[in-house]
């Protein structure tokens, strides 16, 4: 099954032949060094600079941040084909650190970071989660104390991506503790020369993703200056957070519609291959009628992720359909997975087959990004 991608309003004849370009460097520059990455535990860095220096990278920032100033669709597009090609969510999270900075920074910050995150000579981190603090942002506890011209930043998060190899961190923290939320504020860490008392922990060795470096980081005493501060002013940090997480649900249910499109052409092809008892594994009205629901959940998927995509292009994506689209697509990617990787019998549990990778790099997406249960409590808030 082939799920026609470009018959779409917004998918214009220009978008499409990105697509393609997008598509071809993933298949030619990125998967045939992915066991590697997954081995290595990270992507090499000059892969990055390539992505720039194609365009791909951050094509929707305008062109005096060294962007294309295109629609947010070329960028879904490049999260769609990365996800297809079995990338992480490593260059997604770049994409969201940039939106941070393009929409709430000052200009001077835009000036001095966003070319560098275009060209892929700097790659993002944005450190949210703690230990003890998940999806519950006003529990912070790293904090920053004002001290003349600079903050000095003390905390610790986990769970960040691309916390070994970012040059750019943006650092949610409290600025003023005694405030809750509105004592939050966004501090970027430059650490391509890292300063004193900033440390990256352990990279932590997980089920999936295993490509996207996923870190503990340590912030000692750490000077970051006050020209860092996110907008300039302070407290703002949880409502900017907010503000951009419907960007970040969307992504997630776009590389959910491309990873259910490969999986199941990945196993129709397996299964019209494989025999068993004198005919393919695609003969058995069983597996006929499974991937008959797989392919239908597939196109239900993207035909509501191209709906989200037309209406954020639009300006009239509200919040509550991004969390729809983020629970929904993770959990229906999740099922098929599971349905495609039986059709595979015994190899479908092994590493050499996509659909095994594919299934355990799919179950980190009801969880990042807010888990699926905070998804329905922020969508039941408004009903």
């Amino acid at each position: 099954m082939t799920v026609q991608l470009n018959q779409h309003p917004w998918m214009t004849e220009e978008l499409a032949m990105f697509r393609q370009q997008v598509r071809r460097f993933a298949e030619e520059r990125m998967l045939p060094q992915a066991e590697k990455w997954r081995r290595q535990g990270y992507i090499d860095r000059p892969i990055w600079r390539e992505l720039g220096e194609l365009g791909m990278m951050l094509p929707e920032i305008p062109e005096q941040y060294g962007g294309a100033g295109v629609s947010l669709a070329y960028q879904l597009v490049v999260v769609d084909e990365l996800a297809r090609a079995e990338m992480p969510m490593k260059h997604s999270v770049h994409s969201i650190v940039a939106h941070y900075l393009l929409t709430y920074g000052t200009e001077a910050q835009r000036q001095r970071w966003l070319p560098k995150l275009a060209s892929g000579e700097w790659l993002t981190a944005i450190a949210m989660t703690e230990p003890g603090c998940g999806s519950d942002l006003k529990t912070l506890r790293t904090h920053a104390q004002r001290q003349g011209d600079h903050y000095v930043l003390n905390g610790s998060k986990t769970f960040i991506t691309n916390g070994s190899t970012a040059q750019l961190i943006v650092v949610a923290c409290k600025t003023d503790p005694g405030l809750g939320a509105k004592g939050v504020s966004l501090l970027v860490v430059e650490v391509d020369n890292p300063p004193p008392g900033f440390r990256v922990g352990r990279v932590l060795d997980k089920m999936g993703q295993k490509s996207a470096d996923t870190c503990e980081l340590f912030f000692d005493d750490v000077k970051v200056p006050v020209e860092n501060l996110i907008g300039g002013v302070e407290g703002l940090g949880f409502a900017q957070m907010m503000s951009e997480l419907p960007w970040e649900r969307l992504i997630v249910a776009v590389a959910a519609a491309a990873v259910i499109e490969r999986a199941v052409e990945h196993t129709v092809q397996y299964t019209r291959e494989r025999k068993a008892f004198g005919q393919s594994i695609f003969d058995f009205q069983n597996t006929r009628f499974k991937l008959a629901e797989c392919a239908t959940i597939a196109h239900i998927v993207r035909s509501f992720v191209n709906d989200c995509t037309q209406r954020l292009l639009d300006g009239t994506l509200d919040p509550e359909a991004a969390y729809m689209a983020k629970w929904w697509c993770s959990e229906q990617q999740c099922k098929v997975l599971d349905d495609c990787l039986q059709c595979y019998g015994g190899y479908g549990y092994m590493n050499e087959y996509p659909i095994a990778r594919m299934y355990a790099d799919a179950r980190i997406q009801r969880i990042y990004g807010g888990t699926n249960e905070l998804m329905k409590e922020l969508i039941a808030r408004k009903l």
